[in-house]
Formats: structure tokens, sequence, C-alpha cells
């Protein structure tokens, strides 16, 4: 029998933060390693945590939210325009760029620091912790969802994708780690029975049209946008 899939990130039990106010969402990254190297493309999802106050036990991609010092990352290549320009174009106040770039930059750390996987070139300075510099050249932006209103945790997730032969990604060479535990490598046309939250179920559909659309995932895309506005659950294109 299939695991109930949890609701993650646009659906999930709602709560009130402590004192009752408003929770402002967090800016997040999460990133899809996709390998192609075989007859089907596959995913790395991994399980997280069973301490994790936000999501526990539920299989996602490697990511986390932003932190200031993703600012100051040096990086050895940049995200192409097309993405970049799909990062700031945001409803209402746009995002700046390097806003946009830290984005990806922190979905390239996390990636990181959950997985072992380095999405870049060796770093031979120091670089906030980092042993190299991220190349986000390759990046695609792939989706973003939000937390509905009334939870005690919220977060702006930008989805970013990446084929594993373009950024050099040895697909054997994953490490797990206190984050991300069980790493998989996950057949995107085949899921298996996991705990995996709705809105990783549904990103993953639209991964999967896309890839039927254009196998190599051209930069210059529509992004799927999923939020809830007055208790709808809304997708719009950015």
């Amino acid at each position: 029998m299939t695991p109930e899939r949890r609701s993650g990130s646009a659906a999930s039990p709602q709560s009130e933060s402590p004192r009752g106010r408003p929770v402002r969402p967090r800016d997040a990254a999460s990133i899809m390693i996709l390998d192609r190297s075989g007859a089907r493309v596959h995913v790395l999802m991994g399980k997280r945590h069973s301490a994790h106050a936000f999501m526990p036990d539920v299989y996602v991609f490697p990511g986390g939210r932003r932190d200031p010092s993703d600012h100051r990352l040096a990086f050895a290549g940049d995200l192409h325009p097309a993405v970049l320009q799909s990062l700031k174009s945001v409803e209402g106040r746009p995002l700046t760029e390097a806003r946009a770039r830290a984005l990806a930059l922190a979905a390239v750390r996390e990636l990181y620091e959950e997985a072992g996987v380095r999405v870049g070139k060796p770093n031979l300075k120091p670089n906030a912790g980092l042993p190299f510099l991220p190349d986000l050249a390759n990046l695609r932006y792939m989706a973003r969802a939000i937390t509905p209103p009334g939870h005690s945790r919220r977060f702006d997730t930008r989805f970013f994708a990446v084929f594993a032969d373009e950024a050099y990604i040895d697909a054997s060479l994953i490490l797990e780690s206190r984050e991300l535990q069980d790493l998989q490598w996950i057949d995107v046309n085949d899921l298996p029975p996991l705990q995996i939250p709705e809105i990783t179920v549904t990103i993953l559909a639209d991964l999967r049209s896309s890839l039927e659309s254009d196998p190599s995932l051209p930069r210059e895309r529509s992004v799927p946008f999923y939020f809830m506005r007055r208790g709808r659950f809304v997708r719009t294109l950015l």
C-alpha cells in the first residue's frame, strides 16, 4: 500500500505563529539534479530527518532557506540571462539581481551541504565555507511555490534544475547528511511508494511535462507559480 503523500510548501496543515500574527514567507531554494545517462531521466531526492520541525520524514529535493551569506558567495559562472530575468520578474516588487542570484547560490550551497554534490569549480581561496566556486550557468528555473498563510513556518521557494552531465556531476558520488538521508535517484516517470509532499509531486509532474515537450529544458520558458489566494490553490505562470 502506498504511504500517504504529505502536503508540503504549498499545501500543509495550517497553524498560527506563537503570537497569532501572520508569518511572512522566507526565501528558500531547492534544486533537482537530473541524471539522463540512462534510458530514463532520474532525479536526486532524500528523506528529511525526523528531527526537522518542518516536514520531517518526507522525501524532497535538496534545498533550504536563503542565508545572508549567500549574497557574498563568489561564483565561477553566472545565471543565464533568461533565467535571471525570470527570477527577477515577480508579482509586486521585482527582485533585485543580487537577491535573485543569491537564491540560485543558496540552492547550490544546500545541495553541497545536504548531499555532498558540487556544482562548480575548485576554489583555491576561502569562500564562506564552500570548497568550490558555484557555477550557475546551467541552472534552469523550474517553479516557484509559497507556503499558504496560517503556518508557523512559511517559505517562498524557487525550484531549480540542472543536468548532471552538464555540471560534471558523478551520479555515484553522493553523500548522506544529517539534513537529508536515504538519498535515491528517482525515476521521474515512475515514482516509488515514498512519502512525498504534494507540492513536490506537482513539481515532478511539471518536470515530466517539460521534458516531454523539450528534453533539453530550454532556459527561455514559462515558470509555474503556486500559491494560495482566498483559500484556493492557484497556479499561474511567470
